[in-house]
C-alpha cells in the first residue's frame, strides 16, 4: 500500500480541518486519535477523499512515508509531552515532528533540544484563523529546524491562506521563533478585541448609540483602512437577533471573556525583556 505523506496525532476541530485542507489540494494524509469519535467524525467529512486516521498510535506510524511527518494539534503543556514521549521510541533519526498548537515558546525550546540530541528534527508553528482557517487556508508562523520546515513547505504553502497569489506563511526562524511570534501575534489580537469592546461601550453608553447605529460605524470603518476580520466579526454580532426573545444578543450576554493564557505570555515577557507594550498592557 502506498504511505502517507503526513499524519496528524489530534482530530478535533482545528487537526481535522486541516487535515481535510490538505486532502483538498492533493495530499494523501492520515490521522490519529485515541476517541473512537474523532476518528468516525474524520472519516464523515473526509468521504470525497476516503480519509481514514488511526485508533492505533503503533499503526499509524508504521502508516507513514520516511521520513515521517508528524504533525500535533493537541491542547498545550503537559499533553505534547505525554504525546511526544509515547511517539519518541516509534520513531526513526530524520523523521519530523511539527508541534502546531499554541505551546509557550520555552517549551518548544526544550522539546527542539530534547529531541535533537535523538536525531529527530522538531520545530514548532503558530496557526491563525481559527476553525475556519484551518478548513480553508490559515496563516501559519513556522520557527526551528530547518531541514525539517523544508520538509514540509510544499504542503504548508499549498494549504495557506494566499494574499495576491503569495502564501500566508513564511520560516520565522530557529529555536522557538515561530511560537514565539504566535504569542505576540495573540498579545496584538486581545489589544486589538479590547479596543474594540471599549469602544463598543464608549458608543452605547456614553454617546447612546443603539445597536443599528454602531453596525453602521463599524461598516463605515471596516470599508476603509481600518479594514480588519476582527472588526467584520464584531459588526456583524451586533445584527444577531436573541431567538426566544428577539433582542440583541449582545445585549443579553454575560459582560465577561476569558483567554488562553497567550496574551499574558506576551505582557510577562515584554517586561522580563524590559520593552513597553502600553496597549497590550
Amino acid at each position: 500500500m502506498n504511505k502517507f505523506t503526513l499524519g496528524m496525532i489530534g482530530l478535533g476541530t482545528m487537526g481535522r480541518n486541516l487535515l481535510l485542507n490538505m486532502a483538498d489540494n492533493g495530499f494523501k494524509v492520515t490521522g490519529y486519535d485515541k476517541d473512537p469519535k474523532m476518528l468516525k467524525k474524520l472519516e464523515e467529512d473526509g468521504k470525497a477523499h476516503d480519509l481514514k486516521g488511526f485508533e492505533s498510535l503503533e499503526d499509524f506510524i508504521q502508516s507513514l512515508e520516511l521520513p515521517r511527518r508528524i504533525m500535533l494539534l493537541v491542547p498545550a503543556g503537559k499533553i505534547v509531552d505525554s504525546v511526544i514521549s509515547e511517539l519518541e521510541p516509534l520513531l526513526d533519526k530524520g523523521d519530523i515532528v511539527i508541534d502546531s498548537g499554541n505551546s509557550h515558546f520555552s517549551d518548544t525550546s526544550r522539546r527542539a533540544l530534547d529531541l535533537s540530541e535523538k536525531g529527530i528534527h522538531f520545530f514548532g508553528m503558530g496557526i491563525s484563523g481559527g476553525e475556519e482557517g484551518a478548513r480553508f487556508g490559515p496563516s501559519m508562523m513556522p520557527g526551528g529546524d530547518k531541514v525539517a520546515y523544508n520538509a514540509v513547505k510544499p504542503i504548508l504553502e499549498a494549504v495557506s491562506a494566499k494574499v495576491n497569489g503569495d502564501p500566508c506563511v513564511a520560516y520565522i526562524g530557529p529555536g522557538a521563533a515561530g511560537h514565539f511570534v504566535k504569542m505576540v501575534h495573540n498579545g496584538i489580537e486581545y489589544s486589538m478585541m479590547q479596543i474594540l469592546a471599549e469602544t463598543y461601550d464608549l458608543l452605547k453608553n456614553g454617546l447612546g448609540y443603539d445597536n443599528d447605529q454602531i453596525y453602521g460605524l463599524f461598516e463605515k470603518w471596516n470599508n476603509g483602512r481600518l479594514k480588519s476580520f476582527l472588526l467584520e466579526v464584531t459588526r456583524d454580532i451586533f445584527k444577531v437577533k436573541d431567538e426566544k426573545t428577539g433582542g440583541y444578543l449582545l445585549d443579553l450576554i454575560k459582560d465577561e471573556a476569558k483567554s488562553k493564557g497567550t496574551g499574558k505570555w506576551t505582557s510577562q515577557v515584554s517586561m522580563d525583556l524590559q520593552l513597553p507594550i502600553p496597549t497590550i498592557n
